[in-house]
């Protein structure tokens, strides 16, 4: 039997190691934690929003003041690429807006834990949709992470408790998630067709769900359907929580989200970068535990953890097309997604 004696140079090195990994998590990898617990407690900020104002009349207004912050993102258009932007755009904002309608009336219809870590679904349904498509069959290990987050979603499912809906809540936020993973493949493959900054597609993206949500609530008025039963604009226009409650979604979901993403995806590993946005759901359930008092059962515990655990998995498994960066390449706005599914 062989003895290794660590000798104080060994010592040395081992500590000289460690001050390297420690030294390399700095300002990129703290923005991207913020940007996961600002998306995180999102959830719990549009079920509280979305009992003052109808849904609707919600994303109309939410996107609506989005469009207008992101307006100087817009003069890229005027370079002579309008027309192939706007179709772009349309496009895309239209995949968002079904998205963010299955999305917020799925919050106010289950818990906004059980809606944070269903959303994480789309990380493994992406490789599907991107079978479905593209026809890149995934590996065995991919396939094994999707048969986990199933799994997850199932623990989690059968242990809500929420009286406002049988399933309905959870289901409209599973379609929200197949819908993130359909968005993700588009972008990327609508990649090679346009010159844009993703900025101008954000921008035009939110007023495609700015105009559609109004559109729609003034054909079919039913779709108002929510915890808030009328639009009391009047009471509102006073009530200070709500415009902050707004302003964080507008401004931090979306304009800080974008920015910091964009300065940390260059500057961090995608590994690392996989692994910190992972933490989303996690957050989601704590700030709702925390300001929404819900509660979660061990089973839903490890439902969550399963589903949240695959996405860490998938994410960090490395594919011949990157195929790990398509959630960066797709405008993440969380619903409360996003992410833009998480700017």
């Amino acid at each position: 039997m062989n003895l290794r004696i660590e000798t104080p140079q060994h010592l040395d090195s081992a500590r000289s190691r460690l001050s390297r990994k420690w030294a390399a998590i700095g300002i990129p990898e703290v923005m991207l934690l913020m940007v996961a617990a600002i998306w995180g407690a999102s959830y719990s900020i549009t079920k509280l929003a979305t009992h003052q104002l109808p849904v609707l009349d919600f994303l109309a207004l939410r996107f609506g003041l989005t469009f207008l912050v992101l307006l100087p993102a817009l003069r890229p258009l005027f370079g002579g690429q309008w027309r192939r932007g706007v179709a772009v755009g349309g496009v895309l904002g239209g995949i968002l807006l079904a998205i963010f309608m299955c999305e917020t009336f799925g919050v106010t219809l289950t818990t906004a834990s059980n809606a944070a870590f269903l959303i994480s679904l789309c990380v493994g349904f992406t490789p599907l949709v991107e079978w479905m498509l593209f026809r890149r069959r995934p590996s065995g290990q991919v396939l094994g992470a999707v048969v986990t987050s199933v799994l997850g979603a199932a623990l989690l499912t059968l242990t809500s408790t929420t009286k406002l809906s049988v399933g309905w809540g959870d289901g409209l936020i599973i379609v929200a998630a197949f819908l993130r993973a359909v968005m993700v493949c588009t972008t990327r493959w609508l990649a090679g067709h346009h010159a844009l900054p993703a900025l101008t597609l954000t921008a035009i993206q939110s007023g495609v769900v700015a105009v559609g949500t109004l559109l729609i609530s003034f054909v079919m008025p039913l779709t108002r359907w929510g915890n808030a039963t009328s639009a009391p604009w009047g009471r509102l226009a006073g009530d200070v929580d709500f415009w902050l409650e707004m302003g964080f979604l507008v401004l931090f979901c979306t304009v800080f989200a974008f920015f910091a993403q964009n300065f940390a995806a260059s500057r961090s590993s995608p590994t690392r970068v996989s692994l910190l946005m992972g933490s989303e759901p996690v957050f989601g359930a704590l700030f709702a535990i925390l300001w929404l008092n819900e509660s979660i059962s061990a089973l839903g515990w490890a439902g969550g953890a399963l589903i949240v655990g695959s996405a860490w998995w998938a994410s960090s498994m490395p594919t011949k097309e990157n195929s790990k960066d398509l959630m960066s390449s797709a405008p993440h706005l969380p619903c409360c997604s996003s992410g833009p599914a998480d700017a």
